[in-house]
């Protein structure tokens, strides 16, 4: 199971992060998501649970408590909803020559 983690101390590391979603089963994979220009964290994390039991006891026990002197939130993550192809505005056609 995914579990979407938010309202993170932009400080906490995805080990950290780990460490505590392990104390309800076993953690395939944290991830703090970060900022790609500055490396600084977004304050929000991914955390994968080998079962979906043991996500969903990781999400009754850890949402709204503290963290690193932050409340965090813990949810099922959702997957993204599908958009539409980005459209360029700045394509103007080639002119043609006659």
């Amino acid at each position: 199971m995914n579990i979407f983690v938010a309202k993170l101390n932009y400080r906490t590391t995805s080990e950290a992060l780990e460490s505590l979603f392990a104390q309800y089963g076993e953690v395939v994979s944290a991830k703090v998501i970060t900022d790609k220009e500055t490396g600084r964290s977004k304050g929000y994390a991914f955390v994968e649970m080998a079962t979906d039991d043991a996500g969903m006891a990781a999400i009754v026990g850890l949402n709204e408590t503290q963290f690193d002197g932050q409340t965090i939130v813990c949810k099922k993550a959702e997957p993204r909803p599908q958009s539409a192809p980005r459209r360029d505005n700045n394509f103007r056609p080639r002119e043609r020559r006659y």
